[in-house]
């Protein structure tokens, strides 16, 4: 019986919580996150992408979702190469920040200092503890931006974050499709499996530069699905614009055959909707869980 998790990059977002999809009782954090663990298994937690994650947040999570609830976490910033604002940081690590940071409000890793760097991954993994000692810890997210192109380099930058997580898990998410071009896919894809990394699938809009294609793969015990949408605002800085699509029920029966071949292939398969406006991945979720639910969507 394939293990498949689905759930949403986020429980908190105020357009979610506008929308009513919370009954009237779940009148704060803590509600609604024991609300949401009742609806599914599995949730991905974006906000340590914008700051370091403190430990007793994580310990809080683990205190009011039950025993095999999931989340996977978004990694920091500034460990996959996008710009990271100093205000972000730690306060006593901002001093290190400013001083290479050439009065920018936001610094690279090819700029950071190695101890600043070491410290924040320190701190980052220490956060996650209440989550990994009680199993509720399921991926660590590498989404790599646009300008993280296919190459050698980039490759043993790969290796040396899955060094520093060890023994957690980490999935791996291209923004660049240089890496799923036709004449990269198999490379990029035995890169992985070789090394036991999970190939992040998307489905997300194309026809951009930034695109990168459905690619159904499998390069590890999990895989991880993630549905961003196929907003024509694809490119829009504006977050709500960029993801605000509620994919049709004929579009998420596309999907069902493929996430179930996808879990035959996988000791465990995670499945998150990002497409985080108002209510729209909530009720897509459950509808492709009720797609695999059903044996006609083979």
């Amino acid at each position: 019986m394939a293990d498949i998790r689905v759930g949403t990059a986020s429980w908190t977002d105020k357009t979610l919580i506008d929308s009513g999809w919370y009954p009237p009782e779940a009148n704060n954090p803590e509600k609604r996150l024991r609300y949401y663990t009742r609806q599914f298994p599995l949730v991905e937690v974006d906000s340590s992408y914008y700051a370091l994650p403190a430990e007793q947040t994580a310990a809080a999570w683990t205190q009011r979702s039950p025993k095999g609830f999931v989340f996977n976490i978004k990694s920091f910033s500034l460990f996959t190469h996008h710009p990271t604002k100093i205000a972000a940081l730690p306060k006593d690590l901002r001093p290190a920040a400013e001083k290479t940071a050439k009065g920018k409000a936001s610094i690279y890793l090819k700029d950071a200092d190695p101890e600043l760097v070491d410290q924040a991954w320190e701190r980052f993994l220490n956060a996650l503890e209440p989550l990994r000692q009680t199993g509720r810890l399921g991926a660590i997210l590498f989404q790599f931006p646009q300008w993280f192109v296919i190459g050698r380099e980039r490759k043993d930058y790969i290796l040396s974050c899955a060094e520093r997580v060890a023994p957690r898990q980490l999935c791996i998410e291209f923004r660049n499709k240089t890496w799923m071009s036709e004449d990269n896919r198999d490379e990029t894809l035995k890169f992985l499996a070789d090394h036991q990394l999970p190939y992040v699938v998307v489905d997300e809009p194309q026809g951009h530069t930034s695109s990168v294609p459905p690619v159904v793969a499998a390069t590890a015990p999990l895989s991880v699905v993630r549905f961003h949408g196929r907003s024509d605002k694809w490119d829009s800085n504006d977050i709500q614009e960029k993801y605000r699509y509620r994919y049709s029920e004929q579009e998420l029966e596309e999907w069902a055959p493929k996430v179930r071949r996808l879990g035959a292939e996988s000791e465990v398969t995670h499945v998150l909707f990002n497409n985080c406006y108002r209510d729209d991945a909530q009720v897509n979720a459950r509808q492709l869980i009720d797609l695999l639910g059903n044996p006609e969507n083979v």
